[in-house]
């Protein structure tokens, strides 16, 4: 691996996991001004860890173009497509609900792909969006969760500073029969509503961070079949690695947190996680 953003791969896990939740497309350029990896290195890089398979998630029309291309020709990866909750504001700012709508147009056209598997990631995220432009994602949120159930796909959350709405419109609108909440950043209050819904909740290398002991106590309390685990990569790197870009090969450092959380040893978690991601989104 040439690119210096790659730091040392952890100890492989016992037992093979998979990614839930990662943008291979988003890799950061190493500071040298590399480019991203090419997506078969970063495959390979986290297969030697034990992390196999992977949901790669395409947030724009432009991405989830990308990811349903990538995907046909490598069968360990699937995709999940959707207009991220900050990018629907975007274009209605930019272009009007035409823009908008041109947009959803094309994310519908993606999902019918065999290798998508989800809709999304999609939801509400309140902590740059405020006032009217609020009122943009929760349309574009209602929209997606139709799609998912007119296509029968799972439904992936993102949900940043906006719990309350987000079970708000979901028991609203209806959901899916899927429904995964990415980066499960809740507290175990929150985590016991989400599993009386039996929705999965997938969580990141943010619970490793030393202060996040409320995000340790809501995955305490996740039911043994509604735990999921992801990078969120480039994103949320995991212990001791914070601050550096993520990748699908550092997962094991979070699968290990979970294990140590839920009082379980690693050939367990890593069985749970993989049973779990299967039945979230389909074997493959």
């Amino acid at each position: 691996m040439s690119n210096p953003t790659i730091v040392q791969p952890p100890p492989a896990l016992v037992r093979p996991v998979i990614d839930t939740h990662c943008h291979i497309d988003m890799q950061e350029r190493g500071r040298d001004g590399s480019e991203p990896q090419p997506p078969d290195e970063l495959i390979a890089l986290a297969a030697s860890v034990g992390v196999t398979k992977l949901v790669q998630i395409g947030c724009d029309v432009a991405s989830a173009r990308w990811s349903v291309e990538m995907a046909r020709t490598r069968p360990d990866v699937i995709v999940g497509v959707a207009l991220h909750p900050n990018e629907a504001p975007r274009l209605f700012e930019s272009g009007g609900q035409q823009e908008l709508d041109a947009a959803y147009e094309a994310i519908a056209d993606l999902a019918g792909d065999p290798v998508v598997r989800a809709v999304g990631e999609t939801g509400l995220d309140y902590f740059r969006t405020e006032g009217a432009l609020r009122e943009v994602q929760q349309a574009s949120f209602r929209w997606h969760i139709e799609l998912a159930k007119s296509v029968g796909k799972t439904l992936v959350i993102h949900d940043r500073d906006a719990h309350d709405d987000v079970i708000a419109v979901l028991t609203e609108q209806g959901a899916p029969d899927t429904v995964v909440f990415h980066c499960f950043s809740g507290d175990a209050a929150m985590a016991r509503v989400c599993s009386e819904q039996g929705w999965y909740m997938s969580f990141a290398g943010v619970v490793t961070f030393k202060n996040n002991d409320s995000l340790r106590e809501a995955l305490a309390v996740v039911p043994d079949n509604l735990v999921l685990v992801e990078t969120d990569s480039p994103y949320l790197t995991p212990v001791p690695h914070r601050g550096k870009p993520n990748g699908s090969y550092l997962m094991p450092l979070t699968v290990r947190c979970i294990a140590e959380v839920r009082g379980i040893d690693e050939n367990a978690a890593a069985t749970l996680l993989w049973d779990n991601a299967q039945r979230a989104f389909g074997e493959w």
